[in-house]
């Protein structure tokens, strides 16, 4: 979610337009399902990253950002790719520039933020996501630092869900603030895993299906109001929010 309090909404509407339709021999690429946990249903979806090419976006054509799923897609069919599935990426400025590190095809494009501030981003530990080399993780914003990774995309939100299988410090299992939430982990397979709430939900419950229920010893929250889903095994195709980063899994159209 954006930084600052002017809101975005421009009203939730379902894009059939614009965006490739998968193959049946990709269709295996992605495997999207519907869990419950606490009493509160959950969209979460799974992919190998030794398997499925997971990358970040930002800005396309010109150094415009792409702001929604549809301009994305319609980008990636002149590449002769499409869209297997994709998820707002990371809290972002006014003008859709990311608030913390930003890594894209190995390019650094924003830097580490740890600095302490308003809003769920600086509820500090924050943390990091990060592919390169068939791999992903999780990491607490420091941590990552001190690691010294050099990935091939990587995205800062805030805050960590799950730090080494403990639960974010400042979480409440009573809190009385409820929002839909989207986030990532890593599970101790290496699997990585998405998800987003289909009711508003608090942080503690959120952070509890990442490691209880999705076996996440590492887990970051990405967002709430803005939680935006592309997942066309599921007729999922949101558009609420102008978006900033972007997590997408991309795929190429059979030659």
């Amino acid at each position: 979610m954006p930084l600052f309090p002017k809101a975005f909404l421009v009203g939730a509407a379902i894009l059939t337009a614009g965006f490739a339709k998968p193959s049946p021999a990709d269709a295996a690429d992605t495997a999207c399902r519907s869990v419950s946990h606490l009493g509160e249903d959950y969209v979460v979806c799974s992919f190998d990253p030794a398997a499925s090419d997971i990358r970040l976006y930002n800005k396309g054509q010109g150094g415009v950002p792409f702001k929604s799923f549809k301009a994305l897609s319609l980008e990636l069919r002149h590449r002769d790719e499409y869209l297997v599935f994709a998820m707002n990426g990371g809290m972002y400025h006014e003008d859709l520039s990311p608030v913390g590190l930003y890594v894209e095809e190995g390019v650094e494009q924003a830097s580490l933020n740890t600095n302490s501030g308003w809003g769920n981003f600086h509820l500090l530990p924050n943390g990091v996501f990060y592919i390169g080399d068939g791999k992903a993780g999780v990491m607490a914003a420091e941590a990552y630092r001190a690691a010294g990774i050099k990935p091939r995309f990587a995205t800062q939100s805030g805050p960590m869900l799950v730090i080494d299988g403990a639960l974010h410090p400042r979480f409440l299992a009573n809190s009385d603030s409820l929002k839909t939430r989207n986030g990532v982990g890593v599970t101790s397979g290496g699997e990585v895993v998405f998800a987003v709430s289909k009711r508003p939900v608090r942080f503690h419950d959120f952070a509890t299906l990442f490691r209880d229920a999705l076996d996440c010893p590492n887990a970051l929250f990405l967002d709430g109001t803005i939680s935006s889903l592309y997942a066309p095994e599921i007729n999922r195709h949101d558009r609420l929010f102008p978006l900033g980063p972007i997590i997408a899994v991309v795929a190429s159209f059979p030659r």
